[in-house]
């Protein structure tokens, strides 16, 4: 399968720092956690929240949230073994950011992770953040609050985030 890029590490850079604005700018931006989801997602959040620290000298609690047993294609596509969760504070009644480095359209990956997470606790509010999102098909009108770039694709394509 042929692959391009879609963001070099200078607009990777700005995304993030974008995404840092974006999410400190929202309401409850105060008790805020940033939830990573394994593989790519995890080093995202951890990105994001060293903005959040440069850049406004706010602490953003970091942590993992694995979907993979939340996945209903299972037995028809192999994954990856199980990974840990892992909860730096209580999600109950915070603001939690799911973070992953792309979220694909339709939003599987986004309801997988709201899934787990409403089984950790009940979040005063939660949203997804990614580096790129995408649609497979016009069909599906879904806006991610904080994406740096939509990336249209046809049925067939992938897209996946940078190693």
């Amino acid at each position: 399968m042929e692959s391009r890029l879609v963001m070099n590490a200078d607009q990777i850079a700005r995304a993030c720092a974008r995404i840092a604005h974006q999410t400190r700018s929202e309401p409850g931006a105060n008790d805020l956690v940033l939830m990573g989801i394994p593989t790519r997602g995890v080093p995202l959040a951890h990105r994001l929240a060293k903005v959040m620290d440069e850049l406004e000298s706010v602490r953003v609690p970091v942590g993992a949230l694995d979907v993979t047993m939340y996945r209903d294609d299972l037995r028809r596509r192999p994954t990856r073994a199980v990974g840990h969760t892992d909860l730096p504070v209580e999600v109950e009644g915070s603001t939690v950011v799911l973070v992953d480095d792309v979220f694909h359209l339709p939003p599987y990956g986004a309801r997988r992770a709201s899934s787990a997470l409403g089984d950790l606790g009940r979040p005063r509010a939660a949203s997804p953040a990614s580096s790129v999102s995408t649609a497979a098909t016009a069909n599906y009108l879904l806006m991610l609050i904080m994406s740096a770039l939509y990336v249209p694709t046809r049925t067939g394509e992938h897209v996946s985030g940078a190693r």
